[in-house]
């Protein structure tokens, strides 16, 4: 069993590790908000539990018993977003920070039944894929819509922002998963979008392409 404390560095390593074989000790300490001392001192504890490989002044890794523990803490953060939305009408800008603090229940056999009570769900409310029992993730082709060109059509997969603000935005232009989605334009000069919606043509930024998944239709 581990601490909170630990499954939330575990976590933040893990989701680090994506771009980096090693994470550095600042990497880290910028994700969990934290000093650079008190990472030192969490990585040597993972160290010692066997969680992660730590190599003094350049950062860790995450072993592979650190990567299956990261992978049940995204399981069970994804599960009960999804319980969330599904069984008590949150919408999907409010279930991370509650989903936050569920995902700390240790009980197997209790995420275990809330996925069979689910019926194995295969992805949270914002697209994210979850890990099955073992850690297996079902891979999703898709594509951030900022990559697309003038033309190009698809449907919402994902969302890499899940801010209440950007979702709260989404939610405004009536935008969430499933929305069909074609680019009218796309300029030069901002690489901004106008694009057409289920509902509407809309100009987004960069940044707001940059934050959504399509699945495309080619």
């Amino acid at each position: 069993m581990h601490s909170v404390s630990e499954e939330n560095y575990i976590k933040a390593i893990h989701h680090l590790q994506k771009r980096s074989e090693l994470v550095s000790t600042n990497d880290i300490a910028g994700k969990m908000n934290t000093k650079a001392s008190s990472v030192t001192d969490m990585l040597k504890k993972l160290a010692d539990k066997n969680l992660a490989v730590y190599v003094p002044y350049k950062g860790a890794r995450l072993t592979q018993n650190g990567v299956d523990c990261a992978n049940q803490i995204v399981r069970k953060h994804r599960l009960w977003e999804v319980f969330l939305v599904e069984k008590l009408d949150f919408s999907w800008d409010e279930v991370h920070d509650v989903a936050e603090q569920l995902e700390h229940i240790q009980s197997r056999k209790l995420i275990d039944e809330l996925d069979k009570h689910l019926g194995f769900p295969r992805q949270d409310p914002h697209g994210d894929p979850i890990p099955d029992s073992e850690g297996n993730y079902e891979k999703v082709k898709q594509v951030q819509l900022s990559k697309l060109e003038k033309g190009a059509t698809g449907t919402i997969t994902g969302v890499i922002d899940t801010s209440k603000d950007f979702l709260k935005y989404l939610d405004k232009h009536q935008i969430q998963l499933g929305s069909s989605i074609e680019i009218l334009e796309r300029e030069d000069f901002d690489e901004s979008f106008t694009i057409k919606t289920d509902h509407k043509t809309l100009h987004i930024s960069q940044n707001i392409a940059n934050n959504i998944y399509l699945k495309t239709n080619s």
